[in-house]
């Protein structure tokens, strides 16, 4: 079980007279998700997931607040978490001069996958996400939905227990966006833990179990999509948010 308790992360920027401030990111968030479980973080662009998503892989350190992962946590057993996490975040660069091949065998050495079982598990990773047809092209030549799907296969070599992903569907095809969520489906069917953080509600409601709304660095509703619109009266997640902050539909 991933466990975030009261999690707060603060930033610098400058406002209009040239002056620093300090602003929260995120601001005391606490959630929990199961094995076997799709947990969704929505809000609109600058609500904070990003900044909490990185934390919750390792990448930023929270301020105040505590991540545990199955009873460890990043200070004492950094590696071992690293181990069984899989982080894809929105702007992630892959090389693009190498095959799809080539990348998934590079980083199958780096996550030190069975040499006896790596041709096995690229074959098996390449049928997972639709990838036949173009794993030995480039990835110079792939389209945006292929190389997000090569993106998320680098992600699977090592069998990761917990899945982070940041927008893993934004600005891809129907086809893409399709395979990558019937993906997340058959991962929470294997046990695994799904963190998804997206502004797209219409795909929450689709496959996440429960959901954490954030506005501004801070949950604003936590719940089930279906105990969520109850909640708030409406039939999608979309008039639940704008609902939840007054109707305000302008991103600070």
């Amino acid at each position: 079980m991933l466990i975030v308790k009261n999690i707060k992360k603060k930033f610098i920027k400058y406002n209009s007279k040239k002056q620093k401030e300090e602003f929260l990111a995120n601001n005391d968030i606490s959630f929990e998700a199961k094995k076997g479980e799709v947990v969704g973080i929505l809000g609109p662009n600058g609500a904070g997931k990003t900044t909490l998503l990185r934390m919750i892989a390792g990448i930023l350190k929270p301020d105040e607040g505590n991540i545990n992962f199955d009873g460890f946590n990043y200070l004492e057993n950094e590696i071992e978490i690293k181990k069984n996490i899989a982080y894809l975040s929105g702007n992630t660069k892959i090389y693009k001069s190498l095959s799809t091949y080539e990348l998934l065998k590079m980083c199958c050495e780096i996550y030190e996958v069975d040499k006896q079982k790596v041709e096995s598990r690229i074959k098996e990773i390449s049928k997972i996400l639709n990838m036949d047809n173009f794993l030995y092209n480039k990835i110079e030549n792939l389209s945006t939905g292929q190389t997000q799907r090569v993106n998320i296969a680098r992600c699977l070599v090592h069998d990761p227990q917990y899945y982070i992903l940041d927008e893993a569907t934004s600005g891809l095809d129907i086809i893409s966006s399709q395979i990558i969520l019937d993906f997340i489906k058959k991962e929470k069917q294997k046990g695994k833990t799904i963190i998804y953080s997206t502004h797209y509600m219409e795909e929450a409601e689709n496959i996440c179990d429960n959901v954490f709304m954030i506005n501004k660095g801070k949950v604003i509703k936590v719940g089930t999509p279906k105990q969520i619109k109850k909640d708030t009266n409406t039939t999608n997640l979309r008039d639940a948010f704008f609902d939840l902050i007054g109707g305000e539909r302008d991103e600070k």
